[in-house]
């Protein structure tokens, strides 16, 4: 039976429509965001419909969020690790095991903030690729809040209150013992490198009838709060600070200096027996001269 080329040509492309339609697949996974918690390991959900084999396909795992977005590769029987984001090193890995029936699930370590975005399962074979974006969301509380008394400040005593370890971004406050909170001054808020938060505040409170002040950091979207009661003695606010009793300070000694020179001025004047000297001295000095002068004129009467 001789074969002619158009028989040859049916048989390749009825091949090809077949390989084609053998290759079609929908990459499938959960609707729902995953909430995962920081130092957790979690399984981002990512299989083939049908359960065909992955084996020779590419699978990429992407953050979106990212701008050098590639958390994982597999590609040609093996992991690609070049342009890897370096936050992802070491934590990501699939069940190679399953890839025959279409498991391309990827397992992600020791969860940390930075890990919290949008992340796409790509699959890609030779005539066909699908995705699915799964959102992850971290939930990380952090630690009791530490208050430190910073002392005397203008208008009453200086409190710091801080706390670290959080994820989302936490609010802090501060409140008084009825609960009503206290105008405080601006947050600081800062980020480590695995996407954990710290803040800390500062705020002046004037004394009370109980002086309990409360530092709160909540963090709403996980529902969770960590609070610190702190007490002050009422000694605390004692306003004799150190600058002012420096103050007291100086003013006796300048005060004991003024009139310890004028009375040495004056003794010498008076041994002198500089008539002018002294009147000059007791313009300046009245009550003082005044009385040393009476004082020396009673003398002389009594004596003579």
């Amino acid at each position: 039976m001789k074969v002619t080329q158009l028989d040859c040509l049916c048989v390749i492309l009825l091949h090809l429509l077949h390989t084609a339609g053998s290759e079609k697949f929908e990459v499938l996974g959960p609707t729902d965001p995953i909430v995962a918690v920081a130092g957790d390991d979690i399984i981002l959900p990512c299989y083939l419909k049908p359960n065909i084999s992955a084996e020779d396909m590419t699978v990429d795992w992407l953050n979106l969020d990212f701008k050098d977005s590639r958390v994982y590769r597999y590609q040609n029987h093996r992991i690609i690790r070049d342009y890897q984001i370096p936050y992802y090193r070491g934590r990501t890995s699939l069940f190679e095991e399953e890839l025959w029936r279409g498991n391309t699930s990827l397992k992600l370590t020791r969860v940390q903030g930075t890990d919290e975005g949008r992340y796409k399962c790509f699959i890609k074979a030779k005539s066909w690729y699908d995705d699915f974006t799964i959102q992850v969301l971290v939930k990380a509380v952090g630690s009791k809040p530490v208050v430190s008394i910073e002392g005397h400040r203008e208008g009453g005593m200086g409190l710091l209150c801080e706390s670290e370890g959080w994820h989302p971004e936490p609010e802090l406050a501060w409140l008084d013992s009825k609960g009503v909170h206290l105008s405080a001054g601006p947050p600081e808020t800062h980020r480590d490198f695995k996407g954990f938060y710290r803040v800390k505040q500062h705020v002046i409170v004037q004394e009370t009838d109980t002086n309990r002040f409360t530092c709160r950091v909540q963090q709403s979207r996980i529902n969770e709060k960590m609070e610190t009661e702190v007490h002050l003695p009422s000694e605390l606010f004692d306003y004799a600070t150190p600058l002012r009793m420096a103050f007291i300070v100086l003013c006796c000694l300048g005060a004991v200096t003024v009139i310890g020179l004028a009375l040495a001025i004056y003794c010498i004047c008076n041994q002198k027996g500089n008539g002018k000297m002294s009147r000059m001295l007791n313009c300046f000095f009245p009550v003082l001269f005044s009385t040393s002068t009476h004082s020396q004129w009673l003398y002389s009467k009594d004596t003579g």
